[in-house]
């Protein structure tokens, strides 16, 4: 290799450990990308059916965003305050309750296997134990101080909230001037290539848009079938479990299990039959939602390999954390179109094309 050689090397390691270096600062600029570009679909929405300066329709949106997380605020965060109160006070007698229910069981099967006298009483020996369970005030008030101990260490919560300010600025201000932002980036890119950039990002912004109609269309249905069912069911606060599921839908694989952690604890209040039930119909919810109601709509809306998904998910989370696993679907939208038109048509096609001349 020569000198220039070497020194280009030697620039495209620097480089990339420098992007490496900044990989959470990117990782949050393009939060701030995708945000961006919700409110771009939203401003543009609006702007076809209603004629209106860009401005005015971007404080309109705003405005409307900022009146739902409101309402779903309200709706959700004191309820679940009261009803977390009252499950650290009734969880030792549900534990009971399930103590009993699983020892019964066990002692029903040991006396159809071994007969009625082989073995000593499970139940009697579980409600024997049943006292070293803590009483509710003790409990709660461990847990209480636990949770107190958690908040004490999490001293970056200051951090995060930087970091969210940071994100919704960067969303903002690309929001009110997108061309300009745009053209900047083009700048970047060398001359020659400038027009097929600025085609790519087109379609990166286009994909981008119909993978978030088709996760608001599949979670909305998410929210409406799990609010069907807990209604159902019976279950307490079902407004505010069927918005935590729908929102929790956004986040592939790990959302649909968390969100089924609070409406099984809830349903562990009234009787353990209702947590179980809970469980078979959020995992019903689930299957219906990803073998139909999700194929189908992003059959329409954005072609979207399960393969690069899973991938981008576990890639992402291992080099990102958590917020790469929030962030793994729009990242895998933008690598999808990337890998088409950069790696495949630009790099790979001409290839082909090459190889086949020169065979002839």
């Amino acid at each position: 290799m020569t000198l220039p050689n070497w020194l280009a090397l030697a620039a495209l390691i620097a480089v990339s450990l420098l992007f490496w270096s900044l990989r959470q600062f990117l990782l949050l600029l393009f939060a701030g990308l995708v945000l961006a570009m919700a409110l771009c679909t939203l401003v543009g929405s609006l702007r076809e059916r209603r004629s209106m300066p860009r401005p005015l329709a971007l404080v309109l949106c705003l405005v409307g965003l900022l009146c739902i997380l409101g309402v779903t605020t309200a709706v959700v965060v004191p309820p679940f305050i009261d009803e977390f109160s009252l499950l650290l006070t009734k969880l030792p007698k549900a534990a009971s309750a399930l103590m009993e229910l699983g020892l019964g069981g066990l002692d029903r099967i040991s006396d159809a296997i071994y007969g009625a006298d082989a073995l000593p009483d499970l139940n009697a020996m579980g409600t024997g134990n049943l006292s070293l369970i803590p009483d509710a005030p003790t409990l709660a008030s461990g847990v209480g101080t636990g949770l107190i101990g958690l908040l004490g260490i999490a001293g970056n919560v200051g951090s995060g909230t930087l970091q969210l300010l940071f994100v919704v600025a960067v969303a903002l201000m690309i929001s009110v001037q997108p061309e300009s932002y745009r053209s900047v980036g083009l700048q970047l890119v060398p001359s020659f290539y400038r027009r097929r950039a600025r085609q790519i990002l087109h379609q990166m912004g286009e994909a981008l848009s119909s993978w978030m109609v088709g996760v608001l269309i599949s979670s909305l249905a998410v929210a409406l079938l799990c609010g069907i069912a807990l209604s159902l069911l019976g279950v307490k606060l079902v407004l505010a479990n069927a918005l935590i599921a729908g929102l929790l839908n956004v986040i592939p694989n790990v959302g649909p299990t968390i969100s089924t952690v609070f409406p099984m604890a809830v349903a562990l209040l009234d009787a353990p039959w209702k947590a179980a039930a809970v469980l078979g119909s959020y995992v019903l919810i689930q299957n219906i939602e990803s073998y139909l109601i999700t194929p189908s709509v992003m059959h329409h809306q954005v072609k979207l390999l399960p393969g690069l998904t899973l991938a981008a998910q576990f890639l992402f989370t291992v080099i990102f954390g958590p917020l790469g696993l929030l962030l793994a679907l729009p990242m895998a939208v933008v690598l999808q179109v990337l890998i088409r038109e950069v790696v495949i048509r630009d790099l790979l096609d001409p290839w082909k094309k090459q190889f086949s001349s020169g065979n002839a």
